[in-house]
């Protein structure tokens, strides 16, 4: 019997401790959104076969050629909806994880996400996306420990296990600005060297990101807080590895956090995004045109937060 499934996307809005000191390294918090999403059916075949108009043909094609040799068993899959692969929305664990979850509903696997994260390789710095493909919602996850972690890498080059959720909220109503410029982030070598040129990130840098995560950040999404949160999300685009990420691009991303009282750079970009409760278009409207000024056309989303995870239909 077919199956559908429909994932969101999600705001990376930083890595916690690219320090290590204290014995942990990694830790992210971050959002998922209604749109994009990927969106899928499958249903089981002797072979592995995508159909349809993906953006990221090859992921998906990947990804069902590992669960197929995991299992011993095949799928035909019909991309229905996906996204920009490498913008800083999270479409790789995305993809993977609905492809992997879609073999283990069609073939009684019982696989949790976490299984299939591991089988897939994803997560290996950041837990966000695999706990807003279960949960939605506002994501906390603490990272990893140095006995099993011992360098710093990208989730592409880490073999670590998806990090542990230790905090998870529902986000507020509010609007969610996304504006994707046509320009590539950071991905396999050029985003391992970003990590071994970079850290450890400076220990106050990393105390100060934490006591701002935890005193001001989480409270505001809990109070439904729109001024803290803005205020804690422009303090941390100044602090940690996420001040490294934004200057990759010179004054290109920099410049833009200006436009709204609460912009930031989703994982190593270009995704910006706004968060607001007035004015969405308007806001939306602002950064498209700031980046036309500087050379590049937008995909621009307006959509909500998420507060839950993966649709399942059979």
């Amino acid at each position: 019997m077919p199956v559908r499934l429909r994932t969101p996307s999600r705001i990376h809005i930083t890595l916690i401790d690219l320090n290590g000191s204290i014995g942990r390294v990694d830790g992210g918090v971050g959002l998922a959104l209604n749109e994009p999403y990927t969106e899928i059916t499958a249903k089981e075949d002797e072979d592995v076969m995508i159909k349809g108009s993906a953006i990221n043909l090859d992921r998906f094609r990947i990804s069902a050629s590992k669960m197929a040799e995991f299992c011993d068993k095949g799928i035909e899959i019909e991309v229905i909806s996906d996204y920009e692969a490498h913008v800083g929305l999270g479409s790789g664990t995305q993809i993977s994880l609905a492809v992997g979850k879609a073999f283990s509903e069609l073939y009684d696997l019982n696989l949790t996400t976490r299984q299939i994260a591991e089988i897939m390789g994803r997560g290996g710095t950041s837990g966000i996306g695999v706990s807003v493909f279960d949960y939605g919602g506002f994501i906390v996850d603490g990272g990893h420990s140095r006995k099993e972690k011992k360098d710093f890498l990208p989730s592409s080059a880490s073999k670590a296990k998806p990090a542990p959720l230790i905090a998870r909220h529902e986000f507020p109503d509010w609007d969610v600005i996304i504006t994707v410029p046509n320009l590539k982030g950071f991905s396999g070598k050029k985003e391992v060297n970003l990590f071994q040129r970079y850290c450890p990130i400076p220990l106050d840098e990393v105390r100060e990101l934490c006591h701002i995560i935890l005193m001001k950040m989480l409270p505001a999404v809990v109070e439904a807080d729109l001024d803290e949160f803005g205020k804690a999300i422009r303090r941390v685009q100044e602090l940690g590895f996420k001040r490294v990420e934004v200057e990759q691009y010179g004054d290109l991303i920099r410049n833009c956090f200006s436009l709204a009282d609460c912009v930031g750079m989703s994982s190593t970009g270009p995704a910006v995004y706004a968060i607001t409760d007035t004015n969405a278009r308007n806001i939306a409207r602002d950064i498209e045109n700031y980046f036309a000024d500087n050379g590049f056309k937008c995909s621009i989303y307006i959509t909500k937060a998420r507060n839950r995870g993966v649709e399942i239909e059979v």
